[in-house]
Parts: C-alpha cells; sequence; structure tokens
C-alpha cells in the first residue's frame, strides 16, 4: 500500500512529552499514529472512551473536604476497628 504525508497540528509541549515516551516506547510518531488510526478502523470509533467524567456535587465536596483536610475520618488500624465503627450506630 503507498504511504502518504499528512501533516497536523499539535502544541508544541504535547509533541515534546510524546516524542519522549515513544522513544522510551521505541516507536516514532509516525508509527504511534498509524497505530492509533487503524485501531480507530477496527474499532469503528475512537478506540477509547471520551468522556466527560463530572463528579457530582456530594463528590466534589467530599474532594474539597480532603484537600482541606476537613471532616475526615478517624484513623483504624484494623478492618475489625474499621467495621466496629461502620455498624455502631446501626448494628447488623
Amino acid at each position: 500500500m503507498a504511504k502518504v504525508s499528512t501533516n497536523i497540528s499539535i502544541d508544541a509541549e504535547t509533541k515534546v512529552q510524546a516524542q519522549a515516551l515513544l522513544t522510551d516506547l521505541g516507536l516514532d510518531m509516525s508509527t504511534a499514529v498509524n497505530i492509533f488510526l487503524k485501531q480507530m478502523i477496527y474499532e469503528g470509533g475512537f478506540p477509547f472512551a471520551i468522556t466527560r467524567d463530572t463528579p457530582n456535587e456530594e463528590t466534589k465536596r467530599a474532594i474539597d473536604n480532603v484537600r482541606q483536610g476537613k471532616n475526615l475520618s478517624r484513623e483504624f488500624h484494623s478492618v475489625s476497628e474499621l467495621m466496629e465503627d461502620l455498624y455502631a450506630d446501626n448494628p447488623v
């Protein structure tokens, strides 16, 4: 099959980082792009999920609490200790 050249525009820093990774993997940019395109054809779309995985409000609050060190649980030294505390208010 005949080869054709294709030009793509990418951010300079993205190119540097990608080339470094690909070099570590023993690949070049052309090979990586060809692998990606062939996998797209095989899958009939992107070979990975493209989603907008936004956390809900409860999760956002939990993330903020952890970052701020607020509302954290106490330390447990065993699973038994954790389970005892977990079921303290609601015995099984």
